[in-house]
Parts: C-alpha cells; sequence; structure tokens
C-alpha cells in the first residue's frame, strides 16, 4: 500500500512479492522515481527481567522479535542522508535505519561510499505477543554506537545472504539487544532506474562463500592443463628421441651402420 509522505514522496510495502515469508520489500519514491529500496530479513533478539518463581529475585527472559510483513513504513531521500522507518504492532515496535553518503580521499584519488550509520530500535515490554510477564513493562530504546555498517561505493547497492548480527544498547539497563540482518540487498542513493538495483557490491562473508565454492573448480582446471602441457611435452620428447639416430656404444658395430 502507497501513502503519501510529502507533495511529491510515497513509500510502498512491497513484501506481499517476496517468496519468503520472513523477508520484506520496502520502496520509498520521490518525484514517481524510486530513490530508496531496501529487500532483507530482521528479527530482533531482545532480553527483559521477570520474576523468578520466589518473586525475589530477578531472571532475564529472551523475546525474538520478527519484522511483521505487515509494517507501516516513513521513509526520506536526501542527496547525502536517507533515512527508513518501520513500525508495526501498533507501534508497539520500530524500526529506524539511517544511511549516509560521504566522500573521502583515497591512494586512487577522492571517492564516494555510502554506510549505515545509525539503527534505532523502540520497543514495548507491555506488549504480551512477544513479551511475557516483564517487570516494570514500558517502552524502551535500543541504539546503534558511531556504527559503521554496510559500507559500500556510491553508485552501487549492496548486497549480503549471510546473516549479520548488529548489537545495539538499550535504554533497559544498558541490555545489549541483537539485530539479525540476512537476505540483504539494499540502495539508499543514485537508484539507475524505477525499482532497478545498480550493480551489487558483496559482503565479504559471500564474497568468501563464492570463493570457496568456485576455488575447487579454479584448482581442478589448473590441475587438468598441467597434466595436458605434462603429457603434451613427453610425447614431443619421446617423438623426437625416437627420430634421432641410435649410436651404438660398441665401436665394433660402426662398420654395419651407413
Amino acid at each position: 500500500a502507497a501513502a503519501r509522505l510529502a507533495a511529491e514522496q510515497e513509500v510502498e510495502n512491497l513484501s506481499g512479492l517476496s517468496p519468503n515469508p520472513e523477508k520484506d520489500i520496502f520502496v520509498v519514491r520521490e518525484n514517481r522515481t524510486t530513490c530508496l529500496m531496501a529487500e532483507f530479513a530482521a528479527k530482533f533478539i531482545v532480553p527483559y527481567d521477570v520474576w523468578a518463581s520466589n518473586y525475589v529475585d530477578l531472571i532475564t527472559e529472551q523475546a525474538d522479535i520478527p519484522l511483521s510483513r505487515g509494517a507501516e513504513m516513513k521513509g526520506k531521500c536526501g542527496t547525502n542522508e536517507s533515512e527508513l522507518e518501520l513500525s508495526w504492532l501498533d507501534q508497539a515496535y520500530t524500526l529506524k535505519l539511517s544511511f549516509l553518503k560521504e566522500g573521502h580521499n583515497t591512494s586512487r584519488g577522492a571517492e564516494a561510499s555510502w554506510r549505515l550509520s545509525r539503527i534505532q530500535f523502540t520497543y514495548d515490554t507491555s506488549e504480551r505477543t512477544y513479551f511475557k510477564d516483564a517487570v516494570s513493562p514500558g517502552k524502551h530504546t535500543a541504539s546503534s554506537h558511531r556504527l559503521s555498517a554496510l559500507v559500500t561505493p556510491a553508485g552501487r547497492s549492496y548486497e549480503c545472504q549471510a546473516q549479520q548480527t548488529i548489537s545495539l544498547v538499550s535504554s533497559d539497563h544498558q541490555k545489549s539487544v541483537q539485530l539479525l540482518l540476512s537476505e540483504v540487498r539494499l540502495q539508499p542513493f543514485d537508484i539507475p532506474a524505477d525499482f532497478v538495483f545498480s550493480e551489487e557490491h558483496k559482503c565479504p562473508v559471500d564474497q568468501r562463500e563464492q570463493l570457496e565454492e568456485t576455488l575447487p573448480l579454479i584448482l581442478g582446471l589448473i590441475l587438468g592443463l598441467v597434466i595436458v602441457v605434462t603429457l603434451g611435452i613427453y610425447h614431443i620428447h619421446h617423438k623426437l628421441t625416437a627420430s634421432q639416430v641410435q649410436i651404438p656404444r660398441d665401436r665394433s658395430q660402426y662398420k654395419h651402420m651407413g
């Protein structure tokens, strides 16, 4: 469903198009042109306190909170800053992702890249779907600290099928909240055409897995080539040796030659 954010900006949750029920698809459009696209599966692991059976001690339980497929969304695009905000279960949970594009000098000259610069996750421990009998239920916010994730060259999309874990610090007694991301394809800037990602920049884990898959094939081809070359050299050497006149070691045999 599309909803107006500003005069010429709209957002669309296209998660229903994904064959994976855990994967969501979000699009932000500005002036009828796509300016941010995000595809990913996300889940939060949130620790919270409950009373022990003696009602004296506190014990820590864990809530596993998936990103809902029917999440409401907001978004905004800018030249150097973009943002995606998602909320679900009557805004009991809200996820805000902030992206930053910046230039920097390298040995190859000036280059630009974009990154995920901030994550903010707000959750309500009084919500009963994922939290059971939380002590002092209420809203808390878990945020990233000096985040620099999903770093990608400008003009390209980020892709990572492997699961990544990002740690957030919660306002609930500084507890550590884990964000699990997988099957990510994301581009918050410089989208070349409507609903079209730019060339992908794969994460290091995916690059390593791809190398591990192709390395045996490459080694096999190299080994096969070495064997063929060796056999070829041996065959040529054998033919040259066979065509040469054999000089007898016994000098008395010279008279029979000619």
